[in-house]
């Protein structure tokens, strides 16, 4: 049986699972709220080049996101691996205390910037893609056929809606949509989930540009415990980024929300402040915009790949199904997709 399904959200969960139930010849319809595909795998343009101020890199773990990246004309062209595998650890005064650490998992990146690989799959989609499109409310008529309630307008006679957003806002549309028992259970197994908030900075200093200009310290990627910073990288380090000395810098999740409905000045100067130290780059940033994360990493996940209920068509996937990686993400909008097309087979 074809379906015709919404889906709703087009980061890397959202567009695995439309790609995988058009190829098996069903007939979606995607939803963002965004002007463009890529969610958290976001970045942000500017004078002086690129930013991820999303996910920072990704691993390739499961050998099903490894065949995809293969398999998909062009994807081996955009992912490069990152000398970010050696990290350093720095204490809140910016001095290693942990030497360059050497995981077992590579890390990758997409050129020219993260986004990059969720726009690529989503290109066959075309227009199924409705971008600057916010859903609002769902609702199932007599015929078990849902409507999806957006901004712009209403669209009706779909089989199926599946939610590949975070998951507060994943909450928010089932209950203000969904009242059947199936889906009251999901509510409280969601309730559970816990996802931390994170402030990015990021700062560019234009004066310096590589291989000619190197400011600040030698290494490309540092975790951190100082109480306001986890996480700095040099952008211009990434493969296919531009040589302009570029930084992403992200809070950490405990300073983040405390200080998540701060005015963004205050937040950049505090940031500011604790990345001289931790880098030593004492020199104003030329560039400095800020970005606030309301869902951004996975404390606590759901614990399953994703939920699908084929008796009212609705299903649920995203990164906290299972965890905080790209790849997380992709396991789960796959398992959700071969979930409905097994459904549709038994129809």
């Amino acid at each position: 049986m074809t379906l015709n399904i919404a889906i709703i959200g087009a980061g890397i969960a959202g567009i695995t699972a439309a790609r995988t139930l058009a190829k098996a010849g069903h007939h979606v319809h995607v939803f963002e709220k965004s002007r463009g595909a890529g969610g958290r795998m976001s970045t942000r343009d500017s004078h002086f080049g690129t930013f991820d101020h999303g996910a920072q890199y990704f691993t390739v773990r499961d050998p099903r996101f490894s065949l995809a990246i293969q398999a998909v004309p062009g994807t081996t062209d955009i992912c490069r691996p990152w000398s970010a595998n050696a990290v350093r650890v720095l204490d809140p005064l910016g001095h290693v205390f942990e030497a360059a650490r050497t995981t077992k998992d590579a890390h990758f990146v997409a050129k020219p910037g993260m986004n990059a690989l969720v726009r690529h799959w989503a290109e066959p989609l075309g227009k199924a893609i409705r971008y600057n499109t916010q859903v609002n409310r769902l609702e199932r008529g007599t015929k078990g056929l849902w409507t999806v309630h957006a901004d712009d307008k209403n669209y009706t006679g779909f089989d199926h809606v599946l939610l590949a957003i975070p998951c507060i806002q994943a909450e928010n549309l089932l209950k203000a949509s969904a009242k059947d028992a199936a889906n009251a259970k999901w509510l409280k197994a969601m309730d559970a989930v816990d996802v931390a908030p994170c402030w990015t900075m990021m700062v560019a200093f234009p004066k310096a540009t590589q291989p000619n200009l190197h400011i600040g310290p030698q290494w490309n990627a540092a975790r951190s415990i100082h109480h306001r910073i986890a996480w700095l990288a040099r952008e211009s380090s990434k493969p296919g980024r531009g040589k302009v000395e570029r930084w992403t810098v992200q809070a950490s999740s405990a300073w983040s929300a405390e200080h998540i409905s701060d005015p963004e000045a205050r937040v950049k100067a505090k940031l500011l402040r604790a990345f001289a130290e931790l880098t030593g780059i004492r020199a104003e940033p030329t560039y400095a915009e800020m970005h606030r994360w309301l869902y951004a990493k996975t404390v606590t996940p759901l614990g399953v790949s994703h939920q699908y209920n084929p008796a009212n068509g609705l299903g649920t996937c995203g990164d906290w199904h299972l965890g905080h990686r790209v790849e997380d993400a992709f396991v789960s909008g796959l398992e959700l997709a071969l979930a409905v097309c097994q459904s549709a087979k038994r129809l």
